[in-house]
């Protein structure tokens, strides 16, 4: 059954207002299990819609818009097998005890959600207790003021073997938040402008992000209370202000962060109580601290990096270092090679004494520079009393250009 081209709306559509607010959902009440829904341009003042026919597909024609005019919620889906695309969904209502949302998917499995476009929403596209589906090519486009009176973009809770491909979304409280997700995978999105963190984990383990770019956010991407992550050739840049970073890690376990690009940042990468990680082939450039290590971080490797034109390229707030630095490449090196194997033979002490200064005084960085700041960092070095003694790279790479080879 096919039901073509929502023919008894076009009256409607080609007004400024629909006259009828209940017919839209009538549309949706009437299909069945396996139904194709053909919606037409045009414009639908319609919400609290819901979808619990399985294997139901719904198709916009020439982006029709569902406006729910800030009452509450659009769509909800309560069925298997369902596709929505091709939709503009705009102003949901605000609520601070309901999860209010443009598109909500619950207890629900293999539904696809693409080609869509959300604005002006609370939560944009919700995903709860559902499993092996797909959200694909959305633009999402928020007008968050402040944290209390915004959702995210796309949202995840207790959901498995997800998969987010290149969405849009700005200006949300987070643009991608998992909490209990597992097994999914954020996959070349564009996540900027949001007041909080353009992807936020909680407790959401064995999931991989990939080829993602995060911009002029609160902060770019925070991970935590989780293990077995998998952090790949992402972009994380303009992340700027206070308590900004491009990654911030808390409690997390067992990932790996490799070619990454951490450009313009306030910090690169913030680490709290985060062990076993493996940080290789990452480039930091001109970002106020490319990293900073806190004490409770333990046994993590860090390889094959490029550090340049960064004000700090490493700080940390204790005198131990459990962890291991070797090759990589840091433009304030000043050793050399005599046997031309592309390895510094003078071993490198990335962090100086007045990066941990600024960490107790942080007025103190307007003597960055200044002659006798550069005095005492060369006396530290030289013969560390106050930075980590075992944090020092053996073999700092003498050009930027070498990778590790896995």
């Amino acid at each position: 059954m096919v039901l073509a081209a929502f023919s008894s709306y076009r009256a409607y559509a080609s007004s400024d207002t629909i006259k009828h607010t209940q017919d839209l959902k009538t549309y949706f009440s009437g299909t069945f299990d396996y139904d194709t829904l053909f919606i037409e341009n045009g414009e639908y003042k319609a919400r609290d819609i819901t979808i619990n026919k399985h294997g139901l597909t719904v198709i916009g024609i020439n982006n029709p818009i569902i406006d729910a005019e800030k009452e509450s919620g659009i769509l909800t889906v309560e069925a298997n097998d369902v596709t929505i695309k091709g939709i503009k969904f705009r102003n949901t209502g605000i609520s601070f005890v309901n999860d209010v949302c443009a598109i909500k998917v619950q207890n629900s499995e293999r539904v696809k959600i693409q080609n869509n476009i959300v604005e002006n929403s609370f939560f944009a596209i919700y995903l709860s207790n559902a499993n092996n589906s797909f959200v694909y090519n959305n633009v999402i486009i928020g007008n968050s003021v402040s944290e209390s009176f915004s959702g995210n973009g796309i949202h995840l809770w207790n959901c498995n073997n997800i998969i987010i491909s290149s969405n849009t979304i700005k200006r949300q409280r987070d643009g991608i938040y998992l909490e209990f997700a597992k097994n999914s995978i954020i996959l070349n999105n564009a996540s900027s402008e949001n007041l909080r963190y353009g992807l936020h984990f909680m407790f959401s383990e064995g999931n991989k992000y990939i080829l993602n770019n995060f911009s002029m956010n609160g902060a770019g991407v925070a991970v935590m209370y989780t293990k077995r992550v998998e952090m790949i050739w992402n972009k994380f840049f303009d992340n700027w202000g206070e308590n900004a970073y491009g990654l911030l890690l808390k409690d997390i376990d067992n990932s790996i962060i490799y070619f990454n690009n951490f450009t313009k940042n306030t910090v690169g990468i913030y680490s709290e109580g985060s062990n076993r990680l493996t940080v290789q082939n990452n480039r930091f450039e001109n970002n106020g601290w490319a990293m900073k290590i806190l004490g409770n971080c333990y046994d993590d490797v860090f390889s094959y990096n490029k550090f340049k034109n960064n004000i700090f390229d490493l700080a940390t707030n204790s005198s131990r270092n459990t962890n291991k630095f070797e090759y990589n490449y840091w433009d304030k090196y000043n050793g050399y090679d005599l046997e031309k194997d592309g390895i510094g033979d003078v071993a490198y002490r990335p962090m100086n004494l007045f990066s941990l200064l600024i960490e107790t005084s942080p007025d103190a960085i307007i003597l960055l520079n200044s002659f006798m700041v550069n005095v005492i960092d060369l006396a530290e070095k030289v013969s560390p009393a106050f930075t980590p003694e075992s944090l020092i790279d053996e073999k700092p790479l003498m050009k930027e250009n070498i990778h590790a080879e896995s």
